[in-house]
C-alpha cells in the first residue's frame, strides 16, 4: 500500500513539503452537477429568482472558493492561482446546471483540490440562493475531470 502523504511517522497531520519540487504549469478541472425541480431550472433561466442572478453570484462565489481553498481543506498549500473560469452548462431536458471550473497555476503542487472546492462552493450557493421555492435540490456528482503538471504529468479521468 502507498504511505500517506499527510501523516507523518507517528501518525500525525503533516503538510507536504514541495519545497524540493520544480515549478511546472499546473491545471486541474472539476464538474458537478445541481439537480432540480422544471420549474425551479425555467426561474434561473429567466433571471427571476427573488434573491438575483443565480449564476452570475455562483460564479462569483465559485471564483472566490478556489481562492481561499488553503484557508478551508487543512493541509492544502497556498498557491498562486493564474487564472480561475467556472462556466455553466444547462441542460432543460433533466432540469440540471453543470458546473465546470479549470483552475491552472505555475508552482510546485497541483490545482485539484481548488477546482473541486469552486465547483461544491458553485454547487451551494446555486442551492442557497433557490431554496426557497425547491428544497429537494440535489447536488451531484463533484469530481475530478483532469489534471496536468508536476511529475504525474496529464491525467484524464472523464
Amino acid at each position: 500500500m502507498k504511505e500517506l502523504t499527510h501523516i507523518d511517522a507517528v501518525g500525525r497531520p503533516r503538510m507536504v513539503d514541495v519545497s524540493q519540487k520544480p515549478d511546472t504549469q499546473r491545471e486541474a478541472v472539476a464538474k458537478g452537477v445541481v439537480r432540480m425541480q422544471a420549474s425551479t431550472f425555467d426561474l434561473i433561466k429567466k433571471g427571476e429568482i427573488a434573491k438575483g442572478d443565480v449564476l452570475a453570484v455562483a460564479q462569483l462565489a465559485g471564483v472566490m472558493a478556489a481562492k481561499q481553498t488553503p484557508h478551508i481543506i487543512p493541509l492544502c498549500h497556498p498557491v498562486l492561482i493564474g487564472d480561475i473560469k467556472v462556466e455553466f452548462s444547462l441542460d432543460e431536458e433533466n432540469s440540471t446546471v453543470e458546473i465546470t471550473t479549470a483552475v491552472k497555476s505555475i508552482g510546485k503542487t497541483g490545482v485539484e483540490m481548488e477546482a473541486l472546492t469552486a465547483t461544491a462552493v458553485a454547487a451551494l450557493t446555486i442551492y442557497d440562493m433557490c431554496k426557497a421555492v425547491d428544497r429537494g435540490m440535489k447536488m451531484e456528482n463533484i469530481r475530478l475531470i483532469s489534471k496536468s503538471g508536476g511529475k504525474s504529468g496529464t491525467i484524464k479521468l472523464e
